[in-house]
Formats: structure tokens, sequence, C-alpha cells
């Protein structure tokens, strides 16, 4: 099966197309975005939230928006602790690489060293499942899961219902987001360490980094400052689906607040918690067996966001969404916690943010430099378990993609040269009888039928 390696001169293609908002003028940033806040928490579409943005050392906005508990109508207090989702990923990324600094493991060993789980003859390191590339299903994606989700089950109740499951690619030959990998780290963590994954994050980052808001999610605990999570529809607010912290696990169930990550993520990216070589093993991102490179890295994303590198992540959980992006040439660090899921994601919120702050860059196009009519036709694939077929056509030099499941329509238009185009972050490149699409958390190709 041939692969595509995606072009990476985009950069040069790049024009400034918004001028900087300059971070010495904060009064203007904090008021833009009170009004951002305010207008969705006035019309229902989100509860409350607490954003906070740091630039070299100087905080520039740190606030608070909406209600912790809707029903009674309480405030968002000063340090509101939020369940963070997948934004945890990056917490047992970095326990994997501390414990292989300290020689108990090997991020080349097979995880079936450490974990019982039958592979079937394969082997899949314990890289592959911090990259998303061992092929293994995604639990999420498995319907008796949901029957499973809410009882109070041994973890490898889980472990045994992902083995039944047959592989989705062979390890390293692609990429799918997948949270079976990340429960089998903390799986692994527990297994080397000797503690439970609590207690290893409290006792190596958590005690260390003075981050006293920073928990394990917990079902009966009460915790000072925790807020409630909601979800938002065209009907209204009601409460979040219940969920059982137990299988999140070190995927997603961390709980912290904006001023703690702000003091992780300070002490990640300038070397207080991996040395230098880790780090770059942590942020460098994936390339698969035939040479593509992605955007992500090891629980995070390393990406040019419009021209701008930033290196983060985002969380979803039910109730809740939450992102952490930091800009390594600014030295800029951007979180934002919101107790409300459904209607908007996080990206609404922190992009409109995002360039108010930065120089947004999009890429310039070309003219067409190809026959496109050699790139028509239908191309195929199962994507997740999913047949994807889109129908490539060319009318009067555009490029219109038909999805045949669902016969929606839409059209290239940024193109960059070499059988590529730019919708916005997005790339994707059609070529030798291949459609490659790739974006932070995303990748796949489909093949001419």
């Amino acid at each position: 099966m041939k692969y595509l390696t995606s072009i990476f001169v985009i950069i040069s293609l790049l024009v400034s197309c918004k001028k900087e908002l300059s971070l010495h003028h904060p009064n203007s940033l904090e008021k833009y975005s009170d009004s951002l806040f305010a207008e969705a928490i006035k019309n229902n579409k989100i509860v409350g939230a607490s954003i906070l943005i740091s630039h070299k050392n100087k905080i520039f906005l740190d606030k608070n928006y909406g209600y912790a508990n809707i029903e009674l109508s309480t405030n968002m207090p000063v340090d509101a602790v939020f369940e963070i989702g997948s934004v945890t990923k990056q917490f047992t990324a970095v326990a994997i690489l501390k414990l292989a600094e300290q020689g108990k493991i090997n991020i080349d060993d097979d995880f079936t060293d450490y974990l019982n789980f039958d592979t079937k003859g394969r082997k899949v390191t314990i890289k592959n499942l911090l990259e998303h590339t061992s092929g293994i299903v995604n639990y999420t994606e498995i319907p008796k899961f949901w029957s499973l989700s809410v009882q109070d089950l041994p973890r490898d109740s889980l472990v045994s219902l992902v083995e039944q499951e047959k592989f989705q690619f062979e390890p390293q030959e692609n990429f799918i987001y997948n949270n079976s990998g990340y429960f089998f780290l903390g799986l692994i963590i527990e297994k080397v360490s000797g503690k439970t994954y609590e207690e290893y994050l409290k006792e190596e980052f958590f005690i260390p980094l003075a981050m006293k808001n920073t928990s394990y999610c917990s079902m009966n605990s009460i915790v000072k400052n925790k807020v409630n999570g909601y979800a938002s529809s065209k009907n209204g607010l009601q409460l979040k689906d219940y969920i059982n912290h137990k299988w999140p696990y070190s995927g997603g169930s961390l709980c912290s607040t904006t001023n703690d990550l702000l003091l992780w993520m300070k002490a990640l990216h300038h070397n207080v918690i991996l040395s230098k070589n880790s780090y770059h093993s942590l942020i460098e991102p994936i390339k698969l067996n035939n040479g593509t490179k992605l955007h992500y890295a090891k629980g995070l994303v390393n990406f040019l966001n419009y021209g701008n590198v930033e290196i983060g992540h985002s969380g979803y959980i039910p109730g809740f969404i939450s992102k952490t992006q930091y800009f390594p040439k600014e030295d800029l660090y951007i979180i934002c916690l919101i107790n409300t899921s459904g209607l908007f994601g996080v990206n609404y919120f922190t992009d409109q943010i995002d360039w108010k702050i930065l120089k947004k860059k999009i890429s310039k196009p070309i003219p067409m430099d190809i026959d496109s009519k050699m790139i028509e036709g239908t191309y195929s694939s199962s994507v997740e378990n999913k047949k994807l077929s889109l129908q490539v056509s060319v009318n009067s030099d555009k490029i219109i993609l038909t999805n045949i499941q669902d016969q929606k329509t839409d059209t290239l238009k940024t193109y960059v040269g070499n059988n590529t185009w730019m919708n916005k972050n997005d790339i994707i490149t059609i070529r030798n009888g291949i459609y490659e699409f790739k974006s932070e958390y995303e990748y796949y190709y489909l093949e001419l039928d």
C-alpha cells in the first residue's frame, strides 16, 4: 500500500493577513475576551470558563467567567478546578519519558513486556502507544465499551475488550488518535513505578511543581473550587452525561486549574521536568514508516498554526472542554478551560483570542501547475472502521470534493504547489492515485478506485 510524503515548503508561501495586537496593551485584549465569553454565557452556549495568558513571565490575562454551578448561581471562583480531558495525555507521555530517563523502561520496548496483551505476533512498542501508531483499536469506538463504562469493573476488563478486536493497521504504518494506547500507558506506569498512576504523578510532578489544585478526578471526594460540568444543545443547557473516571484514566481523567497548568507548561517547555533529549523526543512529530511526517508528537501536537509554531493539546470529556497552547518563538502560553461541552468547541474561543495576539498568516495560493484531469476519480478507504469515499472532480479549474456517503461537497481553494492544497491548517495532497489528508489530530489516505 502506497503512502505519500507531504511537503513542508508551505512556510515560504505564507503571508501576513492581520495586524498584530500588541501585548503591551493588555486592556484591549481583556475587553475582547470579556465580550467573547460574556456573549457565549448570555446565549446559554457555555456556563463558565477560565482563561490565562502569559507572555515572557508576565501574566497578561487571568480571568474567570460565568458560573461554577448555574443551578445555585455560584460564580466561577479563583483557581476553579476543571476536568481537563485529553490534556491529561501530555502528563502520561512525560511520565513515561521520565521513567525512561531513569532507566526503568525503553520506549522502543514491546509494550507486552509490561502488560499481557495478545498482539497476534506483532511488535507494538511503547513509542507506538505514545504516538497513536499502534494499530490497536480505540476503545471509545467499540460499542460494547459504553455498557462497560458505567460499571465499576477491574481495568483489565477494558484490556480484554480491546484485545478481542482486530488491528486497524500494522504498527507505525498509519496514525489514528487512540485512547486505548494511553490507557495501556497508565497501566505500564503503575507496573514499572510500583505506584498508582495518581500517586506517581503527584510525587513526581504535582508536589515538586507546587501544583496544589491538580489531581486525579474523583467520583466521590470533595474538592475545593471544583466546578460542575454541563452540556449545551439547541434545546438549551443540561447536566453533563455520567462518566466513571476509572475509564478515561491516563488518557483523560486529570483535574486542574489554569494557574497549575501554567506551572506545568513552563516547567515542561523550559526543561525543568525532562532532559533536553527527552523533551525533544516528546515534541518531535511522528514519522510513519514511509517517511510521512505528521502533526502529532507524544501527548502533544506540534504544528504550524497559520504559520506560528504551536505545541499543545486540547481536551474533551463530558461537561468540559480545554486547551493548552505554547508558542515557543514568542514564549507565549494560552490556557482555556470551559465547563460546558456541546455547541461550542474550545477552538471557538482560543482561535479568536490567538489572532488578537499573534500575526495570522495564510497560505498564498499559486496557479495550478498540474493537469487537474489526472486527479479526477473516486478515492476510498476505511477510516476508523468506517468507509469513506470522496469523488474528486474538476469544474472550470475548481477541484470539487463530494463525500459519497453524505453527498456533502467542498472546494479545494488554496493550491500551494506539488499537488497540495491548504484548507486553513489542514494539508491535502492528491497524487499518484492517493488522496492524503493531514490535520493536528487526524491523518488518513484514500486510494483511487
